[in-house]
């Protein structure tokens, strides 16, 4: 039986955590988006390797470590693959889940074996310090367990997107809150003596991940995706104390704080603050009812042929990216067609907005994959000065960040949230299959401008009639 000693260890926990430190890096720029995949399978490689050998497993260990290691990475690899691109949002969620569930399951394993973790104090009961990791790593993990589980539901369209609000939602929270610090100075009292506490601690906190994710509706989920990828970062981090393990520790930093970092660039972009997001209620009924309620209003309806000529006979296009783009997969066509618009003379740049789709980098990955220079894609804060100086904005599904109201409209839930300033374009060319509220529910001013026509189909079927026409 072989074992590494602490020291060996050490070293490629560290080897392991700076391939992390670059892949975090790498996956900042879609350039360098393999390398940095390709730097973080290498450390996460080394890691369980690491850990394994570590542990001094004999012949069965190694076994049940080998087979669990082959079956999960066979259904994530089969996942991974058959996963069309507009499910992403859920499959990050539902992997959340999945951590959030191995955090509890590894507090569990460590509290009823204790001296195989080598945390009993003198006296034979469970260190202190070492209660409040499990329990932190429980808490957190029971959290995230549960609060991806409504994320992935809400995602995919097995629950309703609107806010589900709770009667006395907060004082619940509160009181869930102050029943698990309860309960960790409990256990801490007791040395760990009473299983039922860790127990009781881990129910609560599957209700609170409950309570806390239900009442957020679908336009913030971007902003809870992000969140909850941080709670599964701390909540490694938190066992990683316990287990003794500085790979773990310093990944779950990692992740915990740039999902935090995320989260607070998502809420910044939705001019939201993180707490407004957390209380839940944004993109309720009240908006979708509201627009229900209001009088049919006339629109500017126009054919493939219509934007095949104005767009020919423009000098400056802006592609305005959105989540109808991501359902009808209609990238590559979208490719296509700026290739044609090019070799018309026609200057064509493509604007992101940083919550377009349901989750960040989106929209920056389906262009990629069309293979889109990335040299041609621009961020709001980038090229939003342009749309006043552009003949034509083309936008394909992109409902709520491109709505007026959030800019006239002082009582509309998206009020003060930064948009792509499209209606200030000569024209806008708006690709959608109806006129159906976006994901906040609320209507969009923009499609009864005079200046913005409406193309209502599929998207990937109208870029192609277009296509044709062109």
């Amino acid at each position: 039986m072989f074992q590494l000693s602490a020291n060996t260890a050490a070293v490629l926990y560290t080897v392991s955590a700076v391939l992390f430190i670059l892949a975090l890096r790498g996956l900042s720029s879609p350039e360098t988006s393999r390398r940095g995949n390709t730097y973080g399978m290498v450390g996460i490689a080394i890691a369980i390797v690491t850990t394994v050998l570590v542990a001094g497993l004999g012949g069965k260990g190694l076994l049940l470590a080998g087979g669990g290691l082959a079956v999960g990475g066979t259904i994530g690899a089969v996942i991974a693959r058959k996963i069309p691109m507009t499910d992403m949002p859920q499959l990050v969620a539902a992997f959340h889940s999945l951590v959030g569930l191995a955090a509890v399951l590894v507090a569990l394993a460590a509290f009823f074996s204790p001296g195989s973790f080598g945390i009993l104090d003198a006296d034979g009961a469970i260190k202190a310090g070492s209660l409040v990791e499990l329990s932190l790593g429980a808490g957190i993990g029971a959290i995230t367990f549960t609060g991806s589980l409504i994320a992935f539901a809400k995602l995919n369209g097995n629950m309703s997107g609107s806010p589900i609000m709770l009667p006395a939602r907060h004082l619940i929270n509160i009181a869930l809150g102050v029943g698990f610090f309860f309960l960790v100075g409990m256990l801490m009292s007791t040395g760990g003596s009473e299983p039922w506490m860790m127990w009781a601690l881990i129910g609560i906190t599957l209700i609170l991940g409950f309570t806390l994710i239900i009442p957020i509706g679908g336009a913030d989920m971007p902003v809870v995706v992000s969140m909850l990828n941080s709670y599964s970062g701390w909540a490694a981090a938190a066992l990683g104390f316990t287990l003794g393990n500085l790979a773990l520790i310093i990944t779950g930093a990692l992740v915990g704080s740039s999902g935090a970092i995320l989260s607070y660039i998502m809420c910044k972009a939705m001019n939201r603050s993180f707490i407004s997001v957390i209380l839940g209620g944004f993109g309720g009924d009240a908006g979708s009812a509201a627009a229900g309620d209001q009088p049919e209003r006339p629109v500017k309806r126009g054919s493939a042929e219509d934007a095949a000529f104005i767009m020919k006979n423009a000098s400056k296009v802006i592609i305005v990216p959105g989540y109808g783009l991501a359902v009808a997969q209609a990238q590559h066509a979208i490719r296509e067609m700026v290739d044609k618009l090019k070799e018309e003379g026609v200057d064509v740049s493509y604007a992101i907005h940083p919550v377009a789709g349901r989750m960040p980098g989106h929209m920056n990955v389906l262009l990629a994959e069309a293979n889109v220079p990335y040299d041609e894609v621009f961020e709001l804060e980038d090229i939003n000065s342009e749309f006043a100086n552009t003949d034509v904005a083309f936008v394909i599904g992109a409902n709520d960040v491109t709505n007026p109201a959030a800019k006239t409209d002082p009582t509309s839930p998206i009020a003060g949230m930064p948009i792509l300033d499209v209606d200030k374009a000569a024209t806008v060319l708006f690709v959608k299959r109806s006129l159906s509220p976006g994901y906040a529910g609320i209507d969009n001013d923009l499609f009864y401008r005079d200046n913005t026509m409406m193309l209502l189909a599929d998207a990937k079927k109208m870029v192609e009639e277009i296509i044709k026409a062109l």
